[in-house]
C-alpha cells in the first residue's frame, strides 16, 4: 500500500507521523517480557524535543528490540497499546543471551553476529549489521504511524467487527473516523535482490512489486497467491572468489492483510505495512541464502518430512470427470499393464455426491462398496487419497448438525455466515471452535477407519474477511491467511494420531506462515498451457525462497484438455519434482488417452525417479535437518555465481541435480550450468564448466531434457 506522494509528500487523506528522536531506552528481563531474551525498549517522538514544551501534544512509537534465535532480531512498533485480536503465528524460540549496550548516545542491542544501533537524541534511525557490516536499516521517517481520513464522517465504520479505528480532530475542526496502519521501511544496498513472499507467480525477483499479503483463489496466471507468507529474502549476489554475498531475511509476524511495496513506493526500500496499531518483524541474518532460509524455517516450526511412498507417481481421477470403481480399477490395471510404476490414487470430489460437498459419505450409486474397493487398491500396494475441503453445502446432512452446534463462522447477526459459490448456501467450518474440530476430524477418521490413507485439504482460501464472528472472538482480518493453518492442522493432526510414526501427509492448496510443518502442498489450479508452466515454476521457487521444504504441482496443467505435448514435456517436468501428481479438470489424465509416445514418456520418468529415490529421500531428509527447500532456486544452492540470480525455469532437485523443463513443443530450450564437473543423466554425456558458467541452447525430444548431475 502506498502512503506517499513523492519521496517527500504524503497522498491527500493521509496523516503520517514517524519516530524523529529516540530519547530514552529500557530494560526488560525475559520474564518483565514474555519473550526468552532481555527486551531493549526504545521510545522515540513524532517531532525533535528541543524544549519541554516539544513534549506536550505530540505522539510516540514504542519500540522494542528483541530476540528469538541467534542472529535474529524482533521488532516491534507500537503506537496505541491496543488488543486487535489478531492470531500469532506459533514461533520456536531459544534462550538467547542478547547483548545490550547503551548510553547518552545510542542504543544497541546484539543476538549472536546480528546488532542493530539507534542513536538517541539526535535523528532517527537503526541500523542492522551483521558481523560488522550493515546489511539493511529504517531510515529517517521511514518508519510510520499513519491516519487514513479518506472520508469517513464520524459514526460511520469503515469495517464491521473490526477493532482498529479512532476519532481524528482535523485542523478544520471537523471529527472523521480513522482507520490506522503501521508502515516500516528497510533500506536495500545496491544490487540487492528480493525473492520470496510464499507461492508468488509473478517475476521471480520481486524488486518492482506491490505484494498484498492475502490468500485467494486466483489461479496460477493472476497476482494473487493461495500461499501468502509475509516472508521475503534479500540477496546481494556475492562473486566466486572475489567477495561474499550478502543476504538477510524478513519476516512481518503479522496475521493479517499486509502490503509490501518492493522498491516501488521508495525505490532503494522495501515498505511494508499493515492496518493496526503495532507492527512486529524479524530480521534474520546468515552467511548465505540456505543459513538465512533455514533459520526462518526453524524459527516457524520446522519441516516435516513425508513418508518415502509420497514421492512416488499419484495418478488421480481429475475433477469433473465420470468416474466409479470400474474406471478407477481400469486405469490402475492400465498402468500397471504399461509397466508404470505408480504410489497413490486420488479420489476427487465426485466421490461424494454433487451438491452435497462436504458429507463425507461415498456416492453409493457410483461406489456401492467402498471399503472393499479401497482394500482391492491396497491389495495391489498403492495408497489411497480422497478430497476434502472445509466447507458444508446447504443440502449437506451436516449443515444441520453444525448450524445447531454453532461449528460455522457465523455474521454479526447471528446467522451463520453463506454464500453460493462453490456449493449452495456454503458455509465454513469454524476451526477456532474446539468442539467443531472434534467434528470435523470424527468425520475423517470414519474415513481413515475405512481405509483412506490420507488427504486432499483443498481450497482454505475463500475465507470472510468481513461481517464473520468466530467462536474464538478473533478479528476476521487475522483469521483469514491463519484459517490455512488452523484447517491443514486438524487434519494432520488427526493422521498423525491414527497412522503409524512418521506416516501422515495432506496435499494442501493453502497456507501461512508454518506450513511446511503440514506438507505436501501443491501449486493450485494451472492451465494446460507452455507458459503456465513456466508460471507454475514461478511460484514454486518462490515458495521455495519462502520457508518451505517439498511442493507439487497438476502434471499436464489443471484448465482445459492437455495435448500430447504439453502431457509429454510436463511429465518429464512433474517427475522431476518433489512430489508428481497427474490431475486435471475435464480430462482423465492416463498417458494411454494421449498418444503411445506419452506411454513411454511417462514410464521412462517414473521409472527415473525410482531410481534416483534414494538420493531424493536422502536429500530430503537432510533438507527438513537443514530447514531448506527439495527443490531450490539456483541462487540458493550457487549464492557466489550472480548469473543464477534470476534464473526461474531451472531448478536444483536437491544438492546434485540440475532440471531444466522444456517449455516448448519443438524441445527448444536454454538454461545455465554452473562451474563445475556434470554428467548428464540420461545421454551420459559429461562436461567441464569453467569458472564463469556456460550457457547452453539445445533442443530435446519428448524422451530427454536437460538434466544434469553434479560430479
Amino acid at each position: 500500500m502506498k502512503f506517499s506522494d513523492g519521496y517527500w509528500l504524503g497522498k491527500d487523506n493521509y496523516i503520517i507521523n514517524s519516530p524523529i528522536e529516540a530519547y530514552d531506552t529500557s530494560v526488560l528481563t525475559a520474564e518483565e517480557s514474555g519473550q526468552k531474551s532481555k527486551t531493549l525498549v526504545v521510545n522515540s517522538s513524532y517531532q525533535q524535543l528541543k524544549t519541554r514544551s516539544d513534549m506536550l501534544d505530540v505522539g510516540n512509537s514504542t519500540i522494542s528490540l528483541f530476540s528469538p534465535a541467534p542472529d535474529i532480531i524482533g521488532v516491534e512498533l507500537k503506537h496505541f497499546d491496543q488488543d486487535d485480536r489478531n492470531p500469532l503465528y506459533d514461533l520456536v524460540q531459544s534462550t538467547v543471551n542478547a547483548e545490550i549496550n547503551t548510553s547518552d548516545q545510542f542504543a544497541n542491542y546484539r543476538s549472536g553476529d546480528l546488532e542493530v544501533n539507534i542513536p538517541l537524541h539526535d535523528q532517527f534511525r537503526m541500523d542492522f549489521k551483521y558481523k560488522g557490516n550493515r546489511i539493511t536499516g529504517s531510515e529517517l521517517k521511514a518508519q510510520a504511524s499513519i491516519d487514513d481520513l479518506s472520508g469517513q464522517e464520524l459514526g460511520q465504520v469503515m469495517h464491521p467487527n473490526t477493532v482498529i479505528g479512532a476519532q481524528a480532530l482535523l485542523r478544520d475542526g471537523s471529527v472523521k473516523w480513522a482507520d490506522h496502519f503501521m508502515r516500516e521501511q528497510l533500506s536495500l544496498l545496491p544490487g540487492t535482490k528480493v525473492y520470496g513472499f510464499g507461492e508468488t507467480f509473478g517475476p521471480f525477483e520481486k524488486n518492482g512489486q506491490s505484494i498484498d499479503i492475502i490468500n485467494r483463489d486466483g489461479g496460477t496466471g493472476s497476482n494473487q497467491s493461495y500461499k501468502s507468507i509475509p516472508f521475503y529474502l534479500a540477496v546481494q549476489p556475492g562473486v566466486k572468489g572475489q567477495k561474499k554475498n550478502k543476504c538477510y531475511g524478513v519476516f512481518v509476524n503479522e496475521s493479517q492483510p499486509t502490503s509490501f511495496e518492493v522498491a516501488t513506493e521508495v525505490v532503494d526500500r522495501v515498505s511494508f505495512s499493515t492496518r493496526g496499531e503495532s507492527l512486529e518483524y524479524y530480521i534474520i541474518a546468515g552467511d548465505s541464502p540456505k543459513d538465512v532460509i533455514g533459520k526462518y524455517n526453524k524459527l516457524t516450526g520446522g519441516s516435516t518430512l513425508p513418508p518415502e511412498w509420497t514421492f512416488g507417481l499419484w495418478l488421480s481421477t481429475s475433477f469433473t470427470t465420470d468416474y466409479s470403481e470400474k474406471t478407477v480399477m481400469k486405469f490402475i490395471d492400465g498402468m500397471a499393464e504399461r509397466d508404470i510404476p505408480l504410489s497413490v490414487f486420488h479420489f476427487d470430489c465426485f466421490w461424494m455426491k454433487g451438491f452435497e460437498w462436504s458429507n463425507f459419505e461415498w456416492d453409493k450409486a457410483q461406489f456401492p462398496d467402498p471399503s472393499g474397493m479401497i482394500k482391492r487398491i491396497h491389495d495391489k500396494s498403492l495408497k489411497v487419497c480422497v478430497w476434502i475441503n472445509p466447507y458444508v453445502s446447504q443440502k449437506s446432512r451436516l449443515f444441520k448438525i453444525g448450524k445447531e452446534n454453532g461449528y460455522f463462522i457465523k455474521k454479526s447477526d447471528g446467522n451463520v455466515w453463506q454464500w453460493d459459490l462453490w456449493q449452495p448456501g456454503n458455509a465454513v467450518i469454524d476451526f477456532t471452535n474446539l468442539e467443531a474440530v472434534s467434528w470435523y476430524q470424527g468425520l475423517l477418521k470414519h474415513l481413515l477407519d475405512m481405509g483412506v490413507d490420507c488427504f486432499k485439504t483443498d481450497f482454505g482460501e475463500r475465507i470472510p474477511l468481513h461481517d464473520a464472528i468466530y467462536s474464538n472472538g478473533g478479528n476476521p482480518e487475522g483469521e483469514h491467511n491463519f484459517y490455512a493453518h488452523r484447517y491443514n492442522k486438524a487434519v494432520f493432526d488427526l493422521l498423525k494420531q491414527e497412522k503409524n510414526n512418521g506416516e501422515a501427509v495432506v496435499f494442501a492448496r493453502s497456507a501461512t506462515v508454518g506450513g511446511q510443518q503440514y506438507p505436501v502442498h501443491w501449486g493450485g489450479d494451472n492451465l494446460s498451457q507452455f507458459h503456465s508452466m513456466a508460471d507454475t515454476l514461478r511460484g514454486g521457487l518462490s515458495l521455495m525462497s519462502s520457508g518451505f521444504t517439498f511442493w507439487s504441482h497438476d502434471i499436464g496443467g489443471f484448465e482445459e484438455n492437455a495435448s500430447a505435448a504439453i502431457y509429454k514435456r510436463w511429465t518429464q517436468f512433474g517427475l522431476l519434482s518433489s512430489h508428481s501428481r497427474y490431475h486435471g479438470n475435464i480430462q482423465y489424465r492416463v498417458p494411454w488417452l494421449f498418444d503411445e509416445e506419452a506411454v513411454e514418456v511417462t514410464r521412462k520418468f517414473s521409472k527415473l525417479k525410482q531410481e534416483l529415490m534414494p538420493y531424493i529421500y536422502s536429500e530430503a531428509k537432510e533438507s527438513v535437518k537443514e530447514g531448506i527447500p527439495l527443490m531450490r532456486p539456483m541462487y540458493l544452492e550457487f549464492s557466489d555465481d550472480a548469473n543464477c540470480s534470476g534464473l526461474d525455469r531451472q531448478y536444483m532437485f536437491g544438492s546434485k541435480i540440475l532440471v531444466a523443463p522444456v517449455m516448448t513443443e519443438e524441445g527448444e530450450v536454454d538454461y545455465y550450468l554452473p562451474e563445475g564437473k556434470w554428467r548428464h543423466i540420461i545421454d551420459k554425456r559429461e562436461m567441464t564448466v569453467g569458472n564463469h558458467g556456460q550457457w547452453m541452447a539445445e533442443t530435446y525430444d519428448f524422451l530427454s531434457l536437460p538434466v544434469w548431475e553434479k560430479i
